[in-house]
């Protein structure tokens, strides 16, 4: 494959490379640049963690060895687990003066896609990189097409009532996410307002997100009117259907119109925030554990009356453990704010002000999946 230069590539290939030696890092630089990437270059295993989880990258070309008279490559090795343990998805290659096969294979066992031993031959890293540059666009196409199906999977329409205005919203990590929110037609004026967030990232908790999503939506309306059962045996479904490590924590809310009560299971999940029209802050604990974590599973239900001017807020963690650049989290306190300042907006408003407030505190870096859906009371 002949990469394109960068006059003729509208979206270039970015690459981060780590070495401690700036010849290195320049030659690199200098390489790459001509081949058409954008290049950006840190000098430090430190220094690459803090970059990845502020940007987003194709490639990284990490050295393995950053102490001169180290020859182990255990500092690499270190670095490759610190990017797992980050939730890192970019494709990392390995460099090292002392290349071994042993080293290489340790490497990429631990999650490396290649190596590169030095000294280098240009040929030798340009075909490298060519190779993970096809692998790369292909994934991004790949990508492209589940987040499409996965956004189609979100619910584009409301079942309008009379007492409550009512809106959701995700955004995913990644290209796809493990976040699941819904409104579910019970009938009778009456409507399932789901939220769940599904254990892990990126496509296999995409996947298990779908499954959640078709467990809720293969019940029948008037099934839905028993949340507790529901529940049982979305479980019972969940459980004979993912591997044992997998499970989600959910928020199931069935609301009657006619009556204003809301009949809830939460299942491990962060609590709803319930702010009153008088000001006064509730929240609506776990009632059971986690969804697909053990087969012998119940809950058990609790109730709310909405009055006019009440607000319900359900929403995942990764509102809340949205983490800014100097490593704050976004947490509890500013959400209440911006939840106490949402009086006199409608539902949807008051999602995409959440959502922007924490991206904006972020910095647009997520590490996990943002959903907030709101209920308001009228």
């Amino acid at each position: 494959m002949q990469m394109p230069g960068p006059t003729a590539q509208a979206n270039p290939i970015r690459v981060l490379v780590c070495d401690d030696q700036p010849d290195v890092l320049e030659a690199l630089r200098l390489l790459l640049k001509g081949q058409g990437c954008q290049t950006v270059t840190v000098d430090s295993p430190g220094a690459l963690l803090r970059t990845v989880r502020g940007e987003s990258f194709d490639l990284i070309l990490a050295d393995l060895n950053y102490t001169r008279d180290t020859t182990s490559g255990v500092e690499g090795l270190d670095l490759l687990a610190s990017l797992e343990a980050q939730g890192n998805a970019t494709p990392v290659v390995v460099m090292t003066a002392w290349g071994s096969v042993d080293l290489a294979v340790e490497a990429m066992r631990r999650g490396a896609c290649d190596f590169i031993q030095k000294p280098w031959d240009n040929d030798r890293v340009m075909a490298v990189v060519r190779k993970q540059v096809d692998s790369i666009r292909k994934r991004k196409s790949e990508l492209e097409i589940a987040a499409n199906v996965q956004q189609k999977l979100f619910p584009h329409e409301v079942h309008r009532l009379l007492t409550v205005d009512y809106a959701g919203h995700c955004v995913a990590a990644r290209e796809v996410g493990g976040d699941y929110y819904d409104f579910l037609d019970a009938g009778d004026r009456t409507v399932g307002f789901v939220l769940g967030d599904v254990s892990g990232k990126g496509v296999p908790a995409a996947l298990l997100m779908a499954n959640l999503q078709a467990c809720f939506r293969s019940q029948e309306p008037h099934a839905l009117l028993q949340p507790a059962h529901v529940l049982e045996t979305v479980n019972r479904h969940f459980f004979d259907s993912t591997a044992a490590e997998r499970f989600a924590t959910l928020f199931f809310g069935l609301y009657d119109d006619r009556t204003r009560l809301l009949r809830y299971v939460n299942c491990g999940h962060v609590p709803p925030l319930l702010l009153r029209a008088s000001g006064a802050m509730e929240t609506l604990d776990p009632t059971a554990t986690m969804i697909g974590a053990f087969r012998h599973w119940s809950c058990t239900e609790g109730e709310v009356t909405l009055i006019a001017g009440d607000t319900l807020l359900i929403y995942s963690d990764g509102v809340t453990e949205a983490e800014s650049p100097t490593g704050d989290d976004f947490g509890e306190e500013r959400l209440v704010r911006c939840l106490r300042q949402s009086l006199g907006t409608t539902a949807k408003s008051l999602v995409h002000c959440i959502v922007e407030r924490v991206t904006e505190f972020s910095h647009g870096s997520r590490y996990d999946d943002v959903t907030v859906l709101a209920i308001k009371s009228l």
